[in-house]
């Protein structure tokens, strides 16, 4: 499974706007001298292997975070308000104005942009959004709170107020994630 370089580029403009370029670049020097693949120059379109992934947000979270993985709602939030905002890549999902088409559709879509494995399903019944993620190669608390940010920060963007509720979770022990939400002004 690959993640592809935007992820990785977001995040860099993310710690740049908040702590500077220079600790980001002093950041990136400790990166390669653990691992070399953090040498190579990542853009928007490389894919990079979740496991360098992986490891580059862990590092990133004992840099800049204290370790504190609440952290990646923040981070799922933040991906979706750039993403889906005006002006944002993925902007053009919003546009229809249909939850369940959002939901449906759109969700599945920008996961597969973003990652190229996995398996993601979402589904709106009457007013339940059900979320799945399984076949999740590595196990990492990360798929589950970013995703959720994003989605939760996607309901806000629509003006869907919502209640959440987690039925499983990587970050309880499952192998797959399940969260169900449901839309109180549907």
């Amino acid at each position: 499974m690959n993640v592809k370089g935007t992820v990785f580029l977001t995040g860099k403009v993310a710690i740049t706007a908040n702590f500077g370029e220079a600790r980001w670049n002093e950041f990136m020097a400790k990166l390669a001298e653990k691992d070399p693949f953090f040498k190579n120059v990542i853009m928007s379109v490389t894919l990079v292997p979740v496991d360098k992934h992986l490891f580059f947000l862990d590092e990133m979270l004992k840099e800049f975070f204290r370790n504190d993985k609440s952290q990646f709602l923040l981070f799922g939030r933040v991906a979706a308000k750039f993403a889906l905002s005006p002006g944002g890549p993925y902007h053009s999902y919003l546009l229809t104005k249909d939850i369940k088409q959002f939901v449906e559709s759109g969700m599945p879509k920008l996961w597969s942009t973003y990652y190229d494995g996995g398996k993601f399903t979402a589904k709106l019944e009457n007013n339940i959004v059900h979320l799945k993620i399984s076949d999740i190669p590595i196990k990492h608390i990360y798929f589950e709170y970013l995703i959720m940010g994003y989605f939760k920060q996607a309901l806000k963007i629509f003006g869907k107020e919502n209640i959440e509720k987690r039925v499983r979770s990587i970050a309880s022990g499952d192998d797959d994630i399940y969260y169900q939400y449901e839309i109180k002004n549907l």
